[in-house]
């Protein structure tokens, strides 16, 4: 297929494609109006913590699964996620991470379940971290403050007088008078007390909560009329569930209520948090869908109905989420059913690479074995490809074909071009055993434009035998640009002029016309075409480009058109460019003469 673009002027636009699978401007045109589950996808995030402030967006504080896994005793950073439909969701960033706390466990790490807060102008964020390196006995609530929700906190401390063994999942809780109250526990022990006005001390009695039933940690607290609820983990083996109970009073005494939410999808732990927002409830809470790893989970949202007793209903857990409450807006989260259901049809132009191919280097303990690459469980192994092609930069659809004994495995994949520096998480369902090679698993990722890529699996999370990699590209249609003499980014010298549009006085030794910011796509040969008038029986022009490896330019013959008016001339050649959009194209002049009006350059497919 060919497609020509409308004269650009030498405007210099470009497109910018962003994020892990999707751009936000392309989900915010489709129709869908469910957030789908889970509802982010670009890191792996956990214990989220919903809360609803003045500017009537709804933000969920939530800690953050290292990938790959380390474990839940390495998290060490928080983000923060944002929405004003509960469809399209915001990642605001992260906050704070174990570096940011001064008085922190020298290892940093246990970065747990946090919580924030509102108060005069005022954001509090509250976080469980240790202070020294016999981590389960130094626990303490730390908090960081900022004059924005998502943005710019700073580590103040902790608070003083809780006890030091299992204090974990902090939770406030503003009542109706403006009085604030702090939770926390864990490893079954569960604690309230009320805050002084600093937000940051205590004040009145600790208070224990020996009546719950069953309670584990994850504490939520949250007020309905005039009931209020006491949400938490418990211990149910192998896979916790969510239980909650009532009072009329903040500290208790608390009644059981019973389940609320039965155990998430592959993950042991379970943490959540309740909100209104624009009239309706959820409960946020946590699985380990996208990736079969329990410490590896992802934030989901579903609704959540009360009786007209005032208990709650069981949270029904779905893959579609809830629906939007209002116009769709910009997101940074693509939906998880959009990531697994996407069609990669388009991706046609593939290249395939052998694991004995010499741009495929191995290493961390992984072996080649008759054409395979094996030992990816080992802690640190690696396979990496070099001078991947990323065409003209942006989406590739990876894929890596495998045989595997384990159950859940996984790889992570960087890229050249991943926006976020992050990595990519690549699940490898098991095949049955080590030498059935029917596993096929696919990734969208970034590229840059060029020849230069670099795509890295890594393993450690379980074993998988690579025989195949591939990498497909969308192919390129071919590209015309087409350049006016009156643009902004053509300059001329040497005796040249201008004249109605047309560059002149190319007959006279020295003269030159030069074309600035010219589109060299995913770089390589491009088709230089002029378009000209010449009453000369033959011109001949020097044409210099930015991608000329030979640094000698290219030889143009312009045969005469019968009159320096008569722009029916047009010549073309192959010339190379650099990729991206600072090339430059020279034409110089003195062996006979042509007026020049237009110049075309067209992108050649890669082969």
């Amino acid at each position: 297929m060919r497609k020509k673009l409308i004269s650009l002027l030498l405007s210099g636009t470009m497109l910018l494609l962003v994020l892990v699978g999707f751009t936000s401007s392309s989900l915010a045109a489709d129709a869908v109006t469910s957030s789908g589950n889970p509802i982010v996808t670009s890191i792996f995030t956990a214990d989220p913590s919903a809360h609803v402030w003045n500017d009537g967006r709804i933000y969920v504080y939530a800690s953050h699964d290292i990938f790959p896994s380390r474990g839940s005793d390495l998290m060490d950073k928080y983000h923060v996620f944002s929405s004003d439909n509960m469809v399209d969701w915001v990642d605001e960033g992260e906050i704070l991470r174990a570096d940011d706390v001064p008085w922190g466990r020298p290892e940093g790490g246990f970065m747990w379940a946090p919580d924030a807060a509102y108060k005069d102008g005022t954001y509090y964020f509250y976080f469980p971290h240790p202070s020294g390196t016999n981590w389960n006995n130094s626990w303490k609530i730390g908090v960081a403050t900022s004059d924005k929700p998502a943005a710019d906190f700073t580590a103040q401390g902790y608070i003083e007088g809780l006890p030091g063994s299992n204090l974990i999942d902090p939770s406030v809780f503003r009542d109706d008078d403006g009085s604030y109250y702090l939770y926390a526990g864990g490893g079954g022990t569960s604690y309230g007390v009320k805050l002084a006005a600093d937000m940051m001390s205590i004040s009145g009695p600790i208070k224990q909560f020996t009546e719950l039933e069953d309670f584990h940690e994850a504490t939520w607290v949250f007020k309905r009329g005039s009931i209020y609820y006491l949400m938490y983990s418990d211990n149910n083996p192998g896979a916790n569930r969510m239980r909650y109970a009532t009072s009329n009073s903040p500290l208790g005494p608390w009644v059981n209520r019973g389940i609320i939410l039965d155990p998430v999808k592959n993950s042991e732990t379970s943490h959540g948090s309740i909100v209104e927002y624009k009239g309706n409830w959820y409960m946020f809470y946590h699985n380990a869908e996208i990736s079969s790893n329990g410490t590896l989970r992802s934030v989901c949202v579903d609704r959540l109905y009360f009786n007209p007793d005032g208990t709650i209903q069981k949270v029904i857990q779905t893959s579609e989420g809830v629906p939007s409450v209002g116009p769709r807006s910009n997101a940074t989260e693509v939906k998880y059913y959009d990531l697994v259901n996407e069609s990669f049809d388009e991706y046609t132009e593939k290249t395939e690479y052998a694991m004995n191919s010499n741009n495929v280097a191995i290493g961390g303990g992984a072996i080649r074995s008759g054409g395979n690459i094996e030992n990816m469980h080992a802690e640190g192994s690696y396979i990496q490809l070099n001078g991947i092609n990323g065409g003209t930069g942006g989406k590739a659809l990876l894929t890596v074909l495998y045989a595997s004994g384990d159950s859940g495995a996984a790889f992570k994949a960087d890229a050249s071009g991943d926006p976020a520096g992050d990595g990519y998480f690549l699940s490898l369902p098991s095949t049955g055993g080590w030498g059935s090679y029917t596993g096929r698993t696919n990734r969208l990722i970034d590229l840059n434009p060029g020849t230069n890529n670099m795509i890295r699996l890594s393993g450690g999370m379980g074993g998988a035998n690579v025989s195949r990699v591939s990498v497909s590209l969308i192919p390129e249609d071919t590209q015309e640009t087409e350049y006016f003499m009156d643009g902004n980014h053509v300059s001329f010298g040497g005796g040249a002029t201008r004249s109605g549009g047309s560059i002149e006085n190319m007959h006279i030794p020295g003269s030159y016309f030069e074309l600035s910011g010219v589109n060299g796509g995913a770089g390589g040969q491009a088709l230089l075409t002029v378009l000209y008038a010449s009453a000369d029986n033959e011109a001949t022009f020097r044409v210099n480009a930015s991608g000329d490896l030979s640094g000698i330019g290219y030889s143009l013959s312009l045969p005469g058109t019968g009159g320096w008016s008569a722009y029916t001339g047009r010549v073309s050649r192959l010339i190379q460019l650099n990729p991206g959009t600072n090339n430059v194209i020279r034409m110089n002049g003195g062996l006979g003469g042509a007026n020049v009006s237009r110049l075309i350059v067209s992108s050649i497919p890669q082969s």
